[in-house]
């Protein structure tokens, strides 16, 4: 990858909110994390632990039972009847083993997949609920790593490795317990490695938990151009600029490649380091041993047995390397989905929110100020007061805060001085689920989702009834269209719904804003992609359909709005002029201008 190229990466994700957050190993955080296997605590959990025992009991039995009893008791005491009442028990245990081991491992995973299940549910329910301000920070793609590929690393650990900790710690336990019933001083000479392996391990620690933060922050970036770069494919293509998307999608995806390779390589340094303290372990344990049994101190099963455990040890020494990396995995994605889950809405709604029952339409704006950065006031001392039943219309060139008005009345935004109220109740003392349900926003870059005509037509008012969906269909010119698709109303539209036209798309969103039957409807420059014959019929069905309703309509097209019962004229963030289209044309001032700026432009294009 050339310089230029990796500069381009760099400056791409300069301003991302995705870093690699160096905090200590939080056990607390982890204990947080476990929390999520509370609901399973009476039955998946305990019946999983159970077979933990029974599999951990049987394998400290088995060893002892060929070493102590087959070799010293039944072999040198040359006793057949016993050497089989030994083969039948130990083959027995080995047949318990294997049915404990199958429930244990199909319990797991029934716990893990449900836990991955109910983390992910609470990080999408999250998500939802917070404030425009946290997306306008976030690419989709780094949200959508979060939600899928960080929950998707804490399955492993789920599934297998918190029940493999419990089996190897007991493991572990019942080993050492053994080993020095049987011989303290060889248990003790055997065991003089682990603190030399203990104290490499814990240096190593550090370094594995930042490499697979690094991984997460890598494969979010990769996600977030991946998503960015195929929804502006079309422009790509118009611009033939795929090879040089090409180039800088390698240069990402060399990144991904790059961190993975070094966790993985940090990773593969703790088996080798448990295998090579095995061998030292069993040298020791050979020399060693041998010397106790010519001693007279040490009989043969007991050494076989001792043998048998010692073998038995590195293997969950080593298992708990790896549930140690998966941990180390597992903080480094919860401290991203914990970011997310930690993160409070900047819209907040009060406990003891009023709920509005059916609002009349009244909006007040009092000295709004509001900015979405400190540079710069998108608005600055705006004083609005928009009767119910009203239709009135923000117009100003762009930047000059008209969307901004708009946010503000749904409550995306909260001012950051003044207040707005609606009927008379501030916005931050009125529960949000109330006072949204009650307004319908229709965009100029309107979102059709995947599904049928009739799904996205229904998106606002689940419950409705096809006649009252037809009827909206029809009140704003749709229905024609709709009726010439090959399934009519359940025809299933793609992603976006690519296989409509703008216009197409634009009915839509209108028949969706207009079926919720909403008391305020807001429309930001709603009828810019739809042709002038098709706008003549919406505007005739707006007359009808907002009537008794408030409408506040943003448009740059100033013949939509000339029937509006007010004017309100903007310029970088000030309410400058307000009346009517008449009173606006004698005062010949802002107003005016654009009216006649546009006419020109219409006339030479014309």
């Amino acid at each position: 990858m050339s310089n230029e190229a990796q500069k381009k990466i760099q400056n791409r994700f300069k301003y991302s909110t995705d870093q690699v957050i160096e905090k200590p190993f939080n056990w607390m955080q982890l204990w947080r994390l476990f929390r999520y296997l509370k609901p399973y605590s009476k039955k998946l959990l305990p019946l999983s632990i159970i077979m933990v025992l029974i599999t951990t009991g049987i394998r400290l039995v088995i060893p002892i039972l060929i070493g102590m009893y087959v070799i010293d008791e039944a072999i040198a005491g040359r006793d057949g009847n016993l050497l089989m009442q030994l083969v039948g028990i130990i083959a027995g245990l080995y047949i318990v083993n294997y049915v404990a081991n199958v429930f244990r491992i199909k319990w797991m995973n029934i716990l893990g997949q449900s836990v991955i299940y109910d983390l992910r549910k609470h990080l999408f329910t999250h998500v939802q609920w917070l404030s425009n301000r946290f997306f306008d920070k976030r690419s989709a793609g780094s949200i959508l790593v979060r939600i899928m590929n960080d929950i998707n690393s804490l399955q492993e650990l789920f599934t297998n490795g918190v029940i493999n900790l419990l089996m190897d710690i007991l493991m572990l336990i019942g080993i050492f317990i053994v080993l020095f019933t049987i011989s303290p001083e060889l248990a003790l000479a055997v065991m003089i490695v682990l603190p030399i392996m203990f104290f490499i391990s814990t240096k190593l620690r550090k370094k594995i938990r930042r490499s697979w933060q690094t991984v997460r922050l890598k494969q979010s970036k990769l996600n977030s151009h991946l998503n960015e770069s195929l929804q502006g494919m079309r422009i790509t293509q118009s611009f033939t600029q795929e090879k040089e998307n090409a180039q800088y999608f390698e240069g990402v995806n060399n990144e991904t490649f790059e961190s993975w390779r070094d966790a993985t390589k940090k990773n593969a340094t703790f088996r080798p380091l448990v295998e090579m303290t095995n061998a030292v372990g069993s040298a020791i344990l050979i020399w060693y041993g041998a010397n106790l049994i010519q001693s007279g101190n040490l009989e043969i099963g007991e050494f076989v047995t001792f043998a048998f455990l010692i073998g038995m040890f590195w293997e969950p020494i080593s298992r708990l390397g790896m549930v140690y990396n998966q941990l180390l995995m597992g903080m480094a994605s919860s401290e991203r989905i914990f970011e997310f889950l930690d993160e409070q809405p900047n819209v907040a709604e009060k406990n003891d929110a009023v709920e509005l029952d059916e609002i009349k339409g009244d909006v007040e704006f009092n000295k709004v100020d509001f900015a979405y950065s400190n540079d710069r006031k998108a608005l600055d001392g705006i004083n609005l007061d928009i009767k119910a039943g009203e239709t009135i219309a923000l117009v100003g060139h762009t930047g000059s805060g008209k969307t901004t008005i708009a946010n503000m009345i749904t409550r995306f935004y909260d001012p950051t001085a003044g207040s707005i109220k609606m009927d008379g109740h501030d916005l931050r003392d009125v529960s949000l689920r109330s006072l949204r349900s009650q307004i319908s926003i229709v965009l100029q870059d309107t979102f059709i989702f995947s599904g049928t005509i009739k799904d996205n037509i229904r998106f606002g008012f689940p419950h409705a009834k096809d006649e009252q969906l037809i009827d909206a269909a029809k009140a704003v010119g749709a229905h024609g269209f709709i009726e010439k698709l090959p399934k009519g109303y359940d025809t299933e539209v793609e992603e976006r719904g690519n296989i409509l036209s703008v216009g197409e798309r634009q009915l839509i969103s209108f028949a969706r804003a207009l079926l919720a039957d909403p008391r305020i409807i807001i429309l930001d420059e709603a009828t810019a992609s739809i042709d002038t014959e098709t706008e003549v019929v919406i505007q005739k069905a707006l007359g009808t359909l907002l009537e008794g309703r408030t409408a506040i309509i943003i448009a740059h097209r100033l013949s939509t709005i000339r029937d509006a019962d007010r004017i309100y004229v903007l310029d970088h963030g000030r309410l400058m002029e307000s009346g009517n289209h008449d009173e606006l044309m004698k005062h010949k001032g802002i107003y005016q201008g654009l009216v006649h700026s546009q006419f020109t432009m219409q006339k030479s294009t014309g």
